[in-house]
Order: C-alpha cells, then structure tokens, then sequence
C-alpha cells in the first residue's frame, strides 16, 4: 500500500532504529571470521575511545548518497541515521563489517572500517537532528479487518503505546521510547521520524526471522515481537513512527 501522509503525531499529545537499506541481495560467499575477531568486531567500544563527532563528519562523507549530508536521507527506503545513537550505529557498523548482518553493499562500506571510524561515525550522526516526518490518517478500509474505519496511525499507537498483551506484544515504549527516542546503548535505537517504508519493511524481515549478530552477540527480541504482527498493524506501527515526536515545550505546557 502507499501511504497518504498528512499527520504529524507528537509523542507527548497523544495517549502513551537502523541501520542502511537491507535489500535482499545476492550475497556472494564471505569467510568467517574467527570468533574472537568476531567478538572484537562486534564491541567497539572495547577498542576504542569515544566518537568524535568533527572527526565522524569526513568520514560520512561517502554515507551521503544514500543516508543524506545530515543523516536525513531523502530516500526512504534508506534509513534517517540523523538522532541514531553512537552505541548503536558503531555495533550496527561492526555487524556488517563480521558478517553478523548480511547486506552485501554496507559489508563493502564497513570493511574497511576500524573500531574508531565506527564510533566516529556514530557520534556524527548522534550530534544531527532527525527531521521529523508525518503519519497516515487514513481510515483502513479493508472490510475483514477488525480496525475497519480506524486511521493506520491510530492503530499503530495502540501497539506502541499498549502492546497487546493478548497475543504476547509488548509495548514498544517499553524499549523505544514514549518520543522514540530509545535508549542510548547498542541495543534500543531510536526511531521516531524514521521512514516507514524502511520500518515496515525491517518489520517484515524480523518477522521472518532475521536476527542481527551470532550466538551470544544476537539480539533476537525483534525477530520474536514482529512474528505476532499482521501485514496492517506492520503499515499501522510504521507510519505512527513516522510522525512521532516530541511536542513543543510550549504546546506540553499548554500556552
């Protein structure tokens, strides 16, 4: 389906990642690393010092073309990496760069990365503000659904905000965020803003199992949530994401 975007969806109005494009490519076969290359890989933080944002920015010159100068790509089926956590997008980096996460195009980018180009990156993308986006209000018109009638942003508020504990679903604040803004670390990216074209679609891959890392260094929890999701509340979530934000200081206080 397509989206009619005309709604902005401020996270503290309304009642309670990622990482590069991951097309499914024909990956050709890449050696295993050892598992204690892998484990090095995988932690940047245990190699190296902070990120430094001026530094990051040169390096991020070759991420431009698809995730924009400020991390605001234009594409959506590219992820906003602007407002992403360092944590985050240094392990993502190193995922790729093991093997840990298979896209063949961010392998070729992440290869020759170290483990401080990755937190310099990340603390250049952590500096950038996430311009924010819009969410779908229209009504969902498929007559067997049990929301008929109800705007796709509202049911994926329900989710984010309530979970559905029915079927196991837990809310998504829980780990993103009442303003989805996650938790600063390597495991809970923010979201708010992101395209929902990338979302729904890295929905739909946990869905079917995908798990980023190996062993001990997986983070299968998104594969286990998305399995519960129907393809409308997978449009629902990504689209109320989309639009989520923080409201206004001002519109919070009510003047």
């Amino acid at each position: 389906m397509s989206f009619r975007l005309v709604r902005a969806v401020p996270a503290l109005l309304l009642t309670a990642s990622a990482f590069a494009q991951d097309p499914a490519p024909e990956v050709s076969a890449v050696a295993e690393p050892a598992p204690a290359a892998v484990a090095e890989l995988t932690d940047p933080h245990a190699q190296a010092a902070p990120g430094d944002a001026a530094a990051g920015a040169n390096k991020a010159a070759v991420c431009a073309a698809c995730h924009g100068m400020d991390g605001n790509s234009a594409d959506p089926q590219y992820p906003k990496l602007a407002g992403q956590h360092e944590a985050y997008i240094a392990r993502h980096l190193a995922l790729f760069k093991a093997g840990e996460r298979v896209n063949a195009i961010m392998l070729g980018f992440a290869a020759g990365l170290s483990a401080q180009d990755m937190r310099d990156l990340g603390a250049f993308y952590a500096s950038k503000a996430t311009l924010p986006g819009t969410a779908d209000d229209a009504p969902i018109a498929d007559p067997a659904s049990p929301n008929v009638g109800k705007p796709f942003y509202e049911v994926g508020q329900t989710l984010y905000r309530g979970g559905d504990a029915a079927r196991g679903i837990p809310a998504c604040l829980a780990c993103h965020g009442p303003a989805g803004h996650g938790i600063p670390g390597p495991s809970y990216p923010s979201l708010a803003g992101q395209h929902a074209q990338y979302t729904a679609d890295m929905l739909r891959r946990y869905r079917g199992g995908e798990v980023h890392g190996r062993g001990d260094n997986a983070s299968p929890i998104m594969a286990s949530v998305a399995a519960q999701l129907t393809d409308e509340e997978i449009e629902a979530l990504a689209t109320f994401i989309e639009g989520l934000h923080a409201a206004p200081a001002t519109a919070a206080a009510g003047n």
